[in-house]
């Protein structure tokens, strides 16, 4: 496939399970070596590229990342420093300042002498992303950053995302299970389907009731948020057919889905 990343936008992964997102991610981190083509990181070969010159410039949180047991979160995140240090580990006064800025970044500075076992899927999520950001790169890829998250904790880490994109314009790559949050979030969408780029562009050129079938499998109807006013997604499923009655002029008119007091 040919696929460039916008720079300084989030782009959004999506696919059905086991269609290749998790290993494009992986591919693109140089986790895994690709049979063939190129990963290009700055328009040069990924893996021409030093290792610490790599790691200084992308940085990957994995779907399920795991910490030592009893480390403390300010010692977690300041291991996101190690690609700055000499080969004697010799810490500065320039990784105090890039632990202190993501701790406060990610709202987790009150959390800095707590074992990152005591804390909260939420909590923890935000301590793997400030540990990303103690590394300071310009390009951040997450696989599947909500997972085991509840909707309030995935909200809230999405935000957290978004927050740091518009604020510090770092590139962010993700995969999402979730296809109305790749939505809502994305500036830019990949639809993967087997292994191959099935679509690319702005959610609201990718996600099309089409685009679901073929990708996902699945018969949906494809409406306005009423919030974000993103594709929204909504599955006919086999027991609620009688609603995918509807007329093409009630599927394309999205703009009182809901009653104005109900959005208040």
């Amino acid at each position: 496939m040919t696929l460039e990343i916008p720079q300084g936008a989030i782009t959004t992964i999506v696919g059905a399970n086991a269609c290749g997102k998790s290993t494009l991610l992986r591919a693109m981190a140089r986790l895994l070596k690709t049979t063939s083509g190129t990963v290009l990181l700055d328009g040069r070969p990924i893996g021409d590229l030093p290792s610490r010159e790599v790691a200084t410039v992308l940085g990957l949180l994995p779907q399920t990342p795991v910490s030592p047991e009893g480390i403390a979160v300010a010692d977690l995140v300041g291991r996101g420093r190690y690609p700055h240090q000499g080969w004697f580990r010799r810490w500065t006064h320039d990784d105090d300042v890039a632990v202190e800025e993501a701790l406060a970044a990610t709202d987790t500075l009150d959390l800095a002498d707590r074992s990152i076992d005591e804390l909260s899927g939420g909590q923890r999520q935000r301590v793997w992303i400030a540990m990303a950001l103690a590394q300071q790169t310009d390009v951040l890829l997450l696989d599947e950053p909500t997972t085991f998250l509840d909707v309030a904790h995935q909200v809230e880490v999405l935000d957290l995302l978004t927050d740091l994109n518009r604020r510090r314009g770092t590139t962010i790559v993700m995969v999402l299970h979730d296809l109305n949050l790749a939505a809502r979030y994305a500036d830019h969408l990949v639809a993967i389907r087997s292994g191959r780029l099935y679509s690319q562009g702005s959610p609201a050129e990718v996600v099309t009731e089409q685009m679901v079938a073929d990708v996902f499998g699945m018969s949906a109807r494809v409406i306005t948020d009423p919030v974000s006013r993103t594709p929204l997604v909504l599955p006919v499923g086999r027991h609620h057919s009688g609603t995918a009655a509807a007329s093409d002029d009630e599927r394309s008119a999205p703009e009182s889905p809901l009653p104005a007091d109900a959005l208040r």
